[in-house]
């Protein structure tokens, strides 16, 4: 059953595609039949599976260093409150800059290869998953703070055994919403300045007008975007038992 209902959604999708196709007549160079698109992804599968590792490499290589920045910086700034005073207007300031916007100074000292997709990938994966786990940190039930401080912890085992426990349904919440957005910045890195990817790969279709095909590589995009998601959601669950699906707290 929980394989039937995706199943239905994705049929579904289709059918509605070919439906926009046939209701407005559009030609296949600009609206592509999935008929067409499938073709596409046949012809050139080999092609796709190699773009796509890259892409799959500059994505998983920005989460885990975007979590890994995010948690440490939540960690100091919910530790340290010298830091706090320091870290927090910065942490906001940033976001007002479009990260989308520094894709090109990216490209420009980081070159054309991974890096630069990586870091792109790891600033826009950061915040979330700053903001959330620090929102976890600071909203600790207190009466666990004031049992801790009665039977003497210090701030370090409080942190490790209360604080942290109990702001990893936050982190939780933080870390699926940069799985969901970490595709974002590794193709606007790609499509800024690279020479291998998905998002190249989508660009030299384009100006080709190999519609088709670049449909096709949209269509490999979005499969490893929900593969991922699918994947960091499972083991969450797994990692977290105790929270519901509804996000309650299970009895």
């Amino acid at each position: 059953m929980k394989l039937l209902r995706p199943l239905l959604v994705f049929l579904g999708l289709i059918l509605a595609w070919q439906a926009a196709v046939v209701a407005t007549g559009a030609p296949h160079y600009i609206l592509p039949a999935p008929v067409r698109v499938a073709g596409a992804l046949a012809e050139h599968w080999r092609e796709i599976l190699g773009h796509g590792a890259v892409t799959a490499a500059e994505i998983l290589l920005g989460l885990l260093l975007g979590v890994l920045l995010g948690c440490t910086t939540a960690l100091i700034i919910a530790g340290v409150r010298p830091a706090r005073r320091w870290l927090l207007p910065v942490l906001v300031i940033s976001q007002a800059i479009p990260v989308f916007a520094l894709a090109p100074v990216l490209v420009l000292w980081l070159g054309y290869g991974l890096a630069s997709k990586v870091a792109m990938a790891t600033l826009i994966i950061y915040f979330p998953v700053t903001a959330a786990f620090y929102d976890g940190l600071r909203r600790t039930e207190p009466g666990w703070l004031d049992l801790a401080r009665t039977m003497n912890g210090t701030g370090l085992k409080t942190l490790w055994r209360i604080r942290i426990p109990a702001a990893l349904p936050a982190l939780s919440s933080g870390l699926r919403v940069a799985t969901a957005v970490a595709p974002i910045g590794a193709i606007v890195g790609e499509w800024v300045g690279s020479s291998a990817g998905l998002g190249y790969m989508m660009l030299q279709a384009n100006a080709r007008m190999q519609i088709d095909l670049m449909f096709a590589a949209l269509f490999a995009l979005a499969l490893l975007a929900v593969g991922l998601y699918a994947a960091v959601d499972a083991a969450l669950k797994r990692a977290l038992p105790w929270q519901a699906e509804d996000g309650r707290a299970l009895d």
